[in-house]
């Protein structure tokens, strides 16, 4: 197959961008695998991209961040949509332009924007994925609404949690368009797993208040008090790093609690500590926690939704904690600070079990997807049931076509309604 990403910018840093990367290349193993940066601004990219995967950029901000049309709103990506103000009428332009020209047997959007870009202007004989890297109760009203109605137009949605894809079915509403979970995969990682001798706690992620960073430091100032010979260390950069910095003096934790900075690769950090911690306010996924657990430590994470109820086995492989609750925080990262038995237990269950996220199985889990939707896109949907069929033909219909037949079908409804009372 032929199959196509399109990213935001595949140049910088994000935990969409390093999924996408994993799935890509896993996928170019076997198929003919491009991804479509909207922007770039840099030569190569931050992460590394096997030589199997093309990568070519529609905006280069590096020339073009003063084109005259890139000061023109945008008129296709959804303006509530959280990067709207990134994009533009050249934007708009230079999408359309690489969808209308792509020979792929399946294209794959990867946010919200993108998606209705996708919906609306992608090849009508293509598979026509959006990837859900959120949540969709993460999305503001307007924009769900827009979501609405143009993913009525994809052959599919996939979504990082089961409890999304639920979501989704529950509240969106959209007849023939497949809903699948399809979780965040992470490669085995080039070094030994870590042996649990280290007294070190692990953290990564941007530094932002939904990472919830302030209670961590609050959490650990409570091993501290038992253990002092345990450190933390906290790796990103980003805008709460100034606070975070006056509450680690604050609270006298300068000689146990160091902020990091950003990390070139995380797998050599992972495994010189014994235990990771994630203290979210909110997780659509988890990349940090199985990126740790596929590296040998067990997670104690705040339950939020919806990633880390998914990933972690509570007791078994980490632990579970109510979500802002620094006290309970502190008391589940002493359970194992304190019990070097039970450390070991929950490394070597961490690593087993995180072998659900290996790039193999989810591989070929969308291979069958794909290759599924792909298969009655080429039959012409001729034995799918009339509903079905309806609904792909609407899909494709323009918004004047389809929402005057939804209509109609609305009137005919309340005609019948009427004729039984």
């Amino acid at each position: 197959m032929k199959i196509s990403f399109l990213l935001h910018n595949g140049y910088g840093i994000g935990g969409t961008i390093r999924t996408t990367f994993n799935l890509a290349q896993a996928l170019a193993e076997r198929h003919d695998v491009e991804i479509v940066s909207v922007f770039r601004h840099r030569a190569d990219p931050v992460f590394t991209l096997g030589e199997r995967v093309r990568m070519r950029g529609l905006v280069d901000l590096r020339e073009e961040k003063d084109h005259p049309l890139h000061r023109e709103p945008a008129r296709v990506f959804p303006a509530s949509e959280y990067r709207y103000g990134q994009y533009s009428r050249l934007t708009d332009q230079r999408i359309a332009d690489c969808l209308r020209g792509l020979e792929a047997d399946v294209v794959i959007g990867t946010r919200p924007g993108l998606n209705v870009h996708l919906a609306l202007e992608g090849p009508q004989d293509a598979v026509r994925v959006g990837q859900e890297h959120l949540t969709l109760l993460n999305h503001p009203p307007a924009l769900r609404g827009e979501l609405r109605r143009a993913y009525q137009r994809l052959d599919a949605i996939t979504t990082v949690t089961h409890a999304d894809a639920e979501e989704y079915r529950r509240r969106m509403r959209l007849p023939g368009v497949r809903l699948a979970a399809l979780p965040n995969s992470v490669p085995r990682p080039g070094l030994p797993p870590a042996d649990g001798g280290g007294r070190i706690v692990v953290a990564a992620g941007r530094l932002v208040r939904v990472k919830r960073y302030d209670l961590l430091i609050r959490a650990f100032a409570k091993v501290v008090a038992e253990r002092p010979d345990w450190r933390l260390r906290i790796y990103g950069k980003g805008e709460e790093q100034d606070r975070l910095r006056r509450l680690i003096d604050e609270l006298g934790l300068y000689n146990n609690v160091f902020l990091m900075g950003a990390a070139g690769t995380m797998e050599s950090e992972w495994v010189k500590g014994s235990i990771a911690a994630v203290t979210s306010n909110f997780e659509p996924f988890g990349m940090t926690i199985v990126e740790a657990m596929r590296c040998g430590l067990p997670v104690v994470s705040t339950d939020c939704d919806y990633g880390p109820g998914e990933i972690i086995k509570d007791g078994e492989d980490g632990r579970l904690v109510p979500v802002g609750d620094a006290d309970a925080f502190g008391d589940a990262l002493l359970s194992l600070v304190r019990d070097d038995e039970r450390r070991r237990r929950m490394s070597a269950a961490a690593l087993a079990n995180s072998e659900r996220y290996d790039p193999v199985p989810i591989l070929a889990e969308a291979e069958r997807m794909f290759e599924s939707l792909l298969a009655e896109k080429r039959a012409g949907g001729a034995r799918r049931p009339l509903g079905a069929r309806l609904a792909a033909a609407l899909r494709s219909a323009p918004y004047t076509v389809r929402d005057a037949a939804v209509g109609a079908a609305a009137s005919t409804l309340r005609s019948v309604r009427k004729a039984r009372r």
